[in-house]
């Protein structure tokens, strides 16, 4: 079936095609109601099938003939330790840590939070719990306490795993001093604390603290244990509007049904390949495609604690590559941008070779088309931008490369996935014609592997997400469906400029100044105007041993009047040494607009360094006349 079959077939009629493959994996009980809704009227996959995602994803390798295949490659630049794990061997850790979890009265239902680096501890910890049915909260590693206790105190665990540091390029960070802060701070007491000792920093632990080695020594391998279909896998927090952060459920059914799916519709791969997510597991990323996903299909996964860049230099990504025979990589625009930013003449890539590299996936923010062209024809291969969220657990838009390779269009993240209908909708509850900007929404149901509800909190899930257009799923993004049926994603709703009534997208502007020659990478954010409501702002990053004469700003404001024109009052430019940017590569452009507005503002929880945002207040307010 081609592209446009497929996708009309999982529209017509989901439950047949969900049901053929839901054939896929290897269920203890094979489901008869495919799709259902449960009793806040919210779409449930196989609601009477019984599996466990655990048991697809290491236990049925070893079982059918991959048993000593690798499936996971620890590769740390950092701690210069690369160690294979084949399936047998990850399997058998699994087992003993869920057999250690089981001893200190873990069972299915409780909760277990995560808060470690890329290690290989963190992904047995988070195989582990799906093995007897626990739930795993992962926590990005450096969170600040005060974000780890708010979700201790939402998600309530019995258990919380540790490491006594991560280690980045240029610094140790400790993390036992953070979790201690943050059980004193959290209302909810965990039982038991685990810490991964790592050589490279060890820490003291506390009476109560039980040390990684003494927590799995002697332990009992645990069996896997039957799940329904709608039990939770795990919880997963992202940024609300609110502050207060979300906790995004993700079920075992769907979940496995609809990431064995995509690792071949979408990337192409096959049981036995080397897949490299070069993401972090405290991402959603890193919890479909590092963990879950190659492992569900057979493949090899690459746990990578690196950087782009630094470790030891712009080539890292093409090491690893070579060293490991990647054949399908996935990572942000902005890991690509400071390769280029670091080496725009491709000198590290010429040391590689690559010819294993069957394609490149870029997601997590919207890739510019600049970036694009550079990646495109620095590798020579297929370089493709897809889009989803933390909500839908995999791509809402993408290239379906393993059932038919469309044609690419730099700027869109080409067409909707086989089971989401996308549309555009307009502010009246109106669908917009193709061409016409609007808000990105997707008709319901959603298809397997979309969370079922925010933890404890069903009302919020309906009112965020289902009810400000009813029967459509509102992702927040903004964007338009051209002739072709292709998606472009043009940043979230909040960043559409309105100037005198004229609406722009910051996503534009933003691709424009990016082709400027001298330019890294840029924002563009709306300041409030008390004439025209909103101006433009931009602020550029320049491409290393680029200097400033002082003209660089005035020629992007003349390319904006040329080819977007006057009306878009694109007047200020300004140069920094770096953007805010979350932990997984988004700049932070509504911060920076309250920033600019003189407004009061949260520290997003998500920042990569916080310092920054006190560089950006400095250059607003040496730059930036009273509007």
């Amino acid at each position: 079936m081609t592209y446009l079959e497929q996708h009309q077939s999982s529209i017509n009629d989901p439950e047949t095609f969900w049901k053929e493959h839901a054939n896929d994996i290897a269920w203890f009980t094979s489901p008869t109601n495919i799709l259902s809704k449960d009793k806040n009227d919210v779409t449930r996959w196989f609601a009477d099938g019984e599996l466990n995602t655990a048991y697809l994803a290491l236990d049925y390798h070893v079982d059918n003939g991959r048993a000593d295949q690798a499936a996971l490659i620890y590769d740390s630049p950092i701690t210069t330790t690369v160690k294979t794990y084949t399936y047998r061997q990850l399997r058998d850790e699994v087992a003993v840590a869920a057999g250690a979890m089981s001893r200190l009265g873990i069972k299915q239902g409780d909760r277990v939070l995560i808060y470690m680096p890329m290690v290989p501890e963190a992904v047995i910890t988070m195989l582990a719990c799906a093995r007897i049915g626990a739930i795993h909260s992962v926590v990005f590693g450096g969170f600040a306490a005060k974000e780890v206790a708010t979700r201790i105190d939402d998600a309530t665990p019995k258990l919380l795993i540790t490491a006594s540091c991560g280690i980045e390029t240029d610094r140790v960070i400790e993390y036992k001093p953070i979790v201690d802060k943050a059980l004193g701070m959290a209302q909810h007491k965990v039982e038991h604390c685990v810490v991964l000792q790592r050589p490279e920093h060890p820490c003291t632990l506390n009476d109560k603290d039980l040390d990684w080695l003494e927590f799995v020594a002697d332990a009992v391998p645990a069996d896997c244990i039957p799940l329904k279909a709608t039990d939770p896998l795990y919880i997963l927090y992202t940024s609300g509007t609110t502050g207060q952060p979300k906790g995004v459920v993700r079920d075992n059914g769907g979940h496995a049904v609809a990431l064995k799916y995509s690792m071949k519709a979408i990337y192409n791969v096959e049981p036995g390949d080397v897949f490299w997510a070069a993401s972090d597991v405290g991402w959603v990323v890193g919890h479909s495609y590092i963990v879950y996903a190659p492992l569900l299909a057979g493949c090899t996964t690459i746990l990578y604690e690196g950087k782009p860049i630094g470790t030891p230099d712009a080539g890292a990504f093409w090491r690893v590559i070579e060293q490991h025979k990647v054949k399908v990589i996935f990572s942000a625009p902005t890991a690509f941008r400071a390769i280029k930013k670091t080496d725009p003449e491709g000198k590290h890539f010429a040391k590689y070779d690559v010819s294993c590299l069957q394609s490149t996936f870029l997601a997590g923010e919207r890739t510019d088309p600049p970036t694009y062209h550079w990646l495109a024809g620095l590798l020579e291969k297929p370089v493709i931008d897809h889009w989803w969220q933390t909500e839908t657990g995999w791509s809402i838009v993408a290239n379906m490369t393993g059932i038919e390779h469309l044609p690419v269009k730099a700027g869109s993240s080409s067409v909707p996935v086989v089971g989401f209908d996308v549309k555009i909708m307009g502010p009246e509850g109106n669908l917009k014609n193709a061409g016409e900007v609007g808000e990105i929404v997707v008709k319901q149901p959603l298809p397997p592997g979309c969370f079922p509800t925010i933890w404890n909190d069903p009302k919020r899930y309906q009112q965020t997400y289902m009810s400000i257009y009813p029967g459509y799923y509102l992702t927040g993004d903004g964007g338009y469906i051209d002739n072709d049926g292709y998606v472009f994603v043009m940043g979230r709703t909040d960043d559409v400029i309105n100037v005198a009534g004229h609406r722009f997208s910051t996503g534009e502007m933003e691709e424009l100044i990016a082709s400027h020659t001298s330019v890294a990478e840029c924002a563009v954010i709306g300041i409030n105007d008390s004439l025209k409501g909103q101006i433009p702002l931009a602020l550029i990053v320049l491409k290393d041993g680029i200097t400033d004469n002082g003209t660089i700003g005035d020629e992007i404001v003349q390319m904006a009047r040329r080819d977007i024109g006057a009306v878009a009052c694109l007047r200020t430019v300004i140069t920094a040494e770096r953007l805010p940017k979350t932990r997984s590569g988004k700049i932070l452009r509504k911060t920076m607009r309250s920033i600019a507005d003189r407004e009061t503002y949260t520290v997003p929880s998500t920042i990569d360094d916080p310092v920054i945002l006190d560089e950006i207040q400095q250059l607003f307010d040496e730059q930036l006349v009273t509007q």
